[in-house]
């Protein structure tokens, strides 16, 4: 950063500390907005992590009972033990396993095996069921050690929930279908919460919405954390939705079994309020700090540097109106800045005398230099008068050389007396001077068929080094072109092409041949510094641009 870009001191200490603080707080808000991004990742991939684990749970314990039913229906089919005394074995193993409820096998030759440790889950109710479960789709397994494809489900049959497996195999040699129903409390300690029991909700839905499993504490029975029955996801995901109790909660899903079990993780929102906790505190808080710490410079900064210097810098101002103002001097002043402003005292006790004396030597010489030109006014106009009264005595080349000079010797006179006009040096106006330099060359260098007029357009003004070769220019000019073609008319032009530059133009009313200029025209023009915009050229006798300042 240029500090030279501040005008004022307090502006470049302030910068310099907006440059210290800035990228700090520019790297403290990035550590927060990445560690807040972090955390909500972390948190975002546990909540799927809890998913993906309740899911994992189902899916084995589905495949469990698979892996149960087809190993029972391949013995069934071995021993070759059908009707009473297959059902009789078949519920002494009902009985050794809680939660089974009722088997149904069906062998490859059509024999079948049905067993039931609930009254209500009789022979034909069970095979009703099978033939319905039949007609829906399969959910095969995704193992590198493949299952048969079979099918998962909830149903309401005797007036209870039962969790149905069934599988079908048109191939196989034995066993052509199985089906095993089960209470859906064995599935309790598949969703165990456990330590993750904080804010976590979890329930097994079906396709239809139905819950089939689900555990939420305190309070188990309470399914208000749900989402809306609109808002079960089509596929695997996480997202945020209104549960049922109408509070924004955010939800992971995982397919069990395709196309109809999910598992349903719902995760209160306190880990993100957390978070943004944590973010706005990282955030806020050192931002804060420097803001108070900028607040505490500038109080210093002003108190202790700008004030003391405000002071110097209203005595510096208050001279124009007191000429006896001095910076004050206080006791708790800064060393560094007392030294300034004891200097800045010195230097003004200092100037008023060297100002007395300066004026006194002023006075004086602006009383010679008026003397001066007066005199050198009151000589020119001697030798004009002396050129006039010298030019009767001769005639022809002679007069008209003593006629050049007695107009050479006027631009002199005329500029001294234009610039001594209110007794002090001053710019010449440029119009008046040469309206005043046409009048002479009209009054002793044209003849009685010539003709000389001017155009004059300009405010501009000329100090007197520069608007006496000015004039000699126009003299010279015009003289030549006078001398040298009789009946001539003759047109001094000058006007302003902006508002720093003017144009000094000479035209005649006829063609005139060019001629070389006097070696001094170059000096003239140098004198004026001047430029020649156009060559002398036809009826134009040349023309020059001149910078000035209005």
């Amino acid at each position: 950063m240029r500090l030279a870009r501040f005008p004022t001191v307090r502006g470049r200490l302030l910068a310099l500390l907006v440059a210290i603080a800035l990228p700090i707080a520019c790297l403290t808000a990035l550590a927060a907005v990445t560690t807040y991004r972090t955390v909500i990742a972390a948190i975002e991939l546990s909540q799927s992590r809890t998913a993906d684990d309740f899911a994992v749970r189902t899916r084995v314990w589905h495949r469990g009972a698979l892996r149960a039913l087809v190993a029972s229906g391949s013995l069934i089919a071995k021993d070759g033990i059908t009707g009473a005394e297959c059902g009789a074995a078949v519920a002494e193993t009902l009985l050794r396993i809680p939660g089974y409820q009722a088997v149904r096998i069906v062998l490859a030759d059509g024999r079948t095996c049905f067993a039931s440790v609930d009254p209500a889950l009789t022979e034909a109710s069970v095979a009703a069921l099978a033939a319905q479960q039949a007609s829906l789709p399969r959910s095969p397994t995704r193992t590198r050690i493949q299952l048969p494809p079979a099918r998962f489900d909830q149903v309401n049959i005797g007036g209870a929930e039962r969790l149905v497996t069934q599988v079908r195999m048109e191939t196989d040699a034995a066993l052509r279908e199985a089906m095993l129903l089960a209470d859906p409390d064995l599935l309790d300690q598949v969703f165990e919460l456990g330590g993750t029991s904080d804010g976590v909700n979890v329930a097994l839905v079906s396709r239809g919405e139905a819950v089939i499993m689900h555990r939420r504490e305190p309070n188990p029975d309470d399914l208000s954390w749900l989402p809306e029955a609109d808002r079960f996801p089509v596929e695997d995901g996480r997202w945020e939705a209104r549960s049922r109790g109408g509070q924004m909660r955010a939800y992971a899903a995982r397919l069990v079994t395709a196309p109809d079990l999910y598992v349903v993780a719902s995760f209160g929102n306190a880990p993100e309020r957390a978070a943004r906790m944590q973010f706005l505190a990282l955030l806020i808080a050192p931002i804060l700090t420097l803001i108070l710490l900028c607040l505490v410079y500038l109080r210093a900064i002003d108190r202790h540097c700008v004030h003391w210097l405000r002071g110097i810098e209203a005595a510096a101002r208050a001279r124009s109106t007191e000429p006896h103002a001095r910076a004050v001097i206080a006791p708790d002043m800064p060393s560094d800045i007392r030294s300034v402003a004891e200097a800045f005292n010195t230097m003004i006790d200092e100037q008023e005398v060297r100002q007395r004396r300066l004026q006194t030597a002023l006075d004086d010489n602006r009383f010679l230099v008026r003397e001066l030109h007066h005199r050198v006014k009151n000589s020119l106009q001697v030798v004009q008068s002396y050129i006039g009264l010298t030019k009767r005595d001769y005639r022809d080349e002679a007069r008209l050389a003593l006629a050049d000079a007695e107009t050479r010797v006027h631009v002199l006179s005329a500029a001294y007396r234009f610039t001594l006009a209110d007794g002090e040096m001053q710019p010449v106006r440029v119009d008046l001077f040469v309206e005043d330099v046409v009048t002479m060359i009209t009054n002793l260098i044209r003849t009685r068929d010539q003709w000389v007029a001017s155009r004059l357009d300009t405010d501009a003004t000329l100090s007197v080094d520069r608007i006496i070769p000015l004039g000699f220019l126009v003299v010279d000019v015009a003289s030549r072109v006078l001398r040298s073609t009789p009946g001539v008319s003759l047109t001094i032009i000058v006007r302003d092409i902006d508002e720093t530059t003017l144009e000094v133009a000479l035209e005649a009313d006829r063609d005139i041949a060019p001629s070389a200029p006097p070696k001094m025209f170059a000096g003239l023009v140098a004198q004026i510094e001047a430029v020649q915009s156009a060559q002398p050229e036809g009826r134009r006798l040349g023309s020059w641009r001149i910078r000035h300042v209005s």
